[in-house]
């Protein structure tokens, strides 16, 4: 395996899973050290990737994973090619011409591109898995290189493409650990699955299962001030992933996670006249607008009655016609006509002249509503509830479409008012405040103080931090899900935060930590529909051929479940997904499934030669 990347994260991350939870050889290219695409955090980084390596290796080290991949290396070996530009050179001394997958993890989509096109020619059986944020132009690039494989007699499984996003991956966990109750949700081709946490309802009792409960929490994990385990926790600390009935049974009192309902439940309005421009119609005129023209309404019809009732031999429509006459002043005077009809038009003639005020108001108000629909709305006056989130570059942008999908209240807040998710913001039309976060007034005018959650997820772990905190001091009981890079840095501000506010919720969580295991299955040449997060572990969602598992063909599916490794949750037939099981139903080899697996577990059904046994 071959991994080219930017000195990021994501790109170390995945080279220690690759190496460490499948046991595959990998190679992994970097940048000079001083010339990553992250230099101010090119040494962080160097540091991150040390400590996730060591980490994978002491995983599997316990009986969960490879310590070998049988030819002498330790599950730590990662050779490390250093390149400035990804020349066609470059590409063979990394081993591209007999690597058997190759990921491309640079920032840039453009490099990641070329570099792929150069691969193919150089290997043109080389399966591709390209990180790219720009979905339109991934699929496209996906289909073309599948159809060049194609059109040379090369198409098969083993030179498929697959372009993925770690935005889009992590964008649902990063959405769902804002708000409490909120489903985790995992996005593919419109499949939408949505997994929720259920607590007991009465302590000592077991949490309802839903169609299938895919982890037992944490002990802790109910407590706001409690640690939430790891993948690397065992017994009480960490979560209990994939449990039997006897695991559930033996754990009252302690949340689950369960398959709830595989649909989506948010509704699109149908658009207005108005809906290419952005602009709803009860936002073209003013709330006292609107109640000036209903209490002229009602005036006019008022006067509308009673000039019918007073007015003898005159046909309603006539008396209403006279009543419209006297309110523009072009009628004659009633100097002839009884006392009321002479009372009625000199109340028409004071309700008329009340008229020219309001048509001047909802002239200007519908000027400027038309002037300002492409630009940003500002937070209305009223809103609580809402979820503050900070940053609207790639991580931001598509946590701000997963939070409005599911119907939940947003204000964004962004230094730059030409970045990413600004356009989109104004698409959508989310209230978004334009300023420095960490200068004073920017968050109140977020209404944090109201606010339900604070999401940081701009780039800088600083901005995150101090933003983190102000909030807190504003309103102590604030949900916090912070985006830190740094592992170490993300449990000491964890750790602080949560000694300082026992009482409310905070959260950490690393984009790269949740992309990294959809990247490796991809390159084990597998679909995996997502990640789910499981506190700080990570329950990966995949769809397999049962042809190609000799451990699942001819096998029920009761017994195909293996506790803490994997479970098949779904089957994929012609009319579509199953969800409802029969236990007893027996996998045929031109079945596919749709399965539950943690790391390790999906690691040894895609090996490509056995994992040997931990000593």
């Amino acid at each position: 395996m071959v991994v080219c990347g930017g000195d990021n994260a994501l790109a170390h991350r995945l080279a220690a899973e690759l190496r460490g939870v499948y046991g595959e050889q990998v190679t992994l290219v970097v940048p000079p050290a001083g010339r990553g695409e992250r230099t101010p955090a090119t040494g962080r980084a160097t540091a991150l990737f040390g400590r996730i390596t060591a980490a994978v290796s002491r995983t599997t080290g316990n009986g969960n994973g490879p310590s070998s991949n049988g030819d002498g290396n330790s599950s730590g070996a990662i050779r490390t090619l250093e390149a400035v530009d990804l020349t066609d050179d470059v590409l063979v001394d990394a081993g591209v011409p007999q690597a058997a997958a190759l990921a491309l993890m640079h920032d840039d989509d453009e490099t990641n591109i070329r570099t792929a096109l150069a691969a193919r020619r150089l290997n043109p059986c080389l399966r591709l898995v390209i990180r790219l944020y720009n979905r339109k132009l991934g699929q496209h690039l996906e289909d073309l290189l599948d159809q060049a494989a194609a059109v040379a007699g090369l198409a098969s499984a083993a030179s498929s493409v697959t372009v993925l996003s770690d935005a889009d991956t992590a964008a649902p966990a990063l959405a769902a650990t804002a708000v409490a109750g909120t489903s985790k949700v995992v996005y593919a081709d419109g499949l939408l699955l949505r997994a929720v946490e259920r607590t007991p309802p009465v302590t000592g009792t077991v949490a309802p299962r839903g169609l299938a409960t895919l982890a037992l929490l944490s002990s802790t994990a109910n407590d706001p001030a409690g640690s939430e385990g790891s993948d690397r926790a065992g017994g009480e600390a960490g979560p209990l992933l994939l449990p039997d009935d006897d695991d559930v049974a033996a754990a009252p009192g302690r949340g689950a996670l369960v398959l709830e309902t595989v649909s989506y439940s948010g509704s699109t309005p149908p658009p207005g006249f108005l809906a290419g421009r952005g602009v709803p119609l009860r936002q073209l005129f003013s709330r006292r607008l609107r109640w000036s023209v209903a209490g002229f309404a009602a005036a006019v019809l008022g006067m509308a009655i009673a000039s019918i009732v007073t007015t003898a031999n005159t046909s309603p429509l006539h008396a209403t016609y006279l009543t419209l006459l006297d309110l523009f002043s072009i009628n004659d005077p009633a100097t002839e006509g009884p006392a009321s009809r002479q009372i009625l038009q000199l109340l028409a003639g004071l309700v008329g002249l009340l008229l020219l005020p309001i048509l001047f108001a909802a002239v200007l108000e519908a000027l400027g509503t038309f002037r300002t629909a492409s630009s940003l709305r500002r937070p209305p006056r009223g809103l609580s509830g809402h979820v503050v989130l900070l940053g609207l570059g790639k991580i931001g942008t598509r946590v701000l479409a997963r939070l409005r999908e599911l119907d939940i209240p947003v204000v964004c807040v962004e230094a730059d008012p030409e970045a990413r998710g600004v356009s989109l913001a104004r698409r959508l039309r989310v209230p978004t405040v334009i300023g420095d976060v960490t200068e004073e007034g920017v968050l109140e005018a977020a209404k944090i103080h109201r606010a339900h959650a604070l999401l940081a997820l701009t780039s800088a772990d600083t901005i995150n931090l101090e933003a983190a905190l102000y909030a807190r001091a504003v309103k102590p009981d604030l949900r916090v899900a912070l985006r830190l890079y740094d592992d170490e840095f993300a449990t000491a501000v964890y750790r602080t935060l949560r000694a300082a506010h026992p009482g409310a919720l905070t959260r950490s969580r690393s984009v790269s930590a949740l992309a990294a295991p959809a990247f490796a299955g991809a390159m084990m040449g597998r679909q995996i529909l997502g990640a789910l997060p499981v506190e700080r572990s990570v329950l990966l969602i995949a769809v397999l051929d049962v042809e190609q598992q000799p451990r699942l063909a001819g096998r029920t599916v009761a017994g195909v479940f293996r506790p803490g490794a994997w479970r098949v949750v779904a089957l994929e037939r012609s009319s579509g997904l199953e969800w409802e099981l029969d236990p007893e139903y027996e996998l045929r080899p031109g079945d596919r499934v749709v399965l539950a697996a943690t790391r390790q577990g999906l690691a040894e059904l895609l090996a490509r030669r056995p994992l040997p046994a931990s000593s």
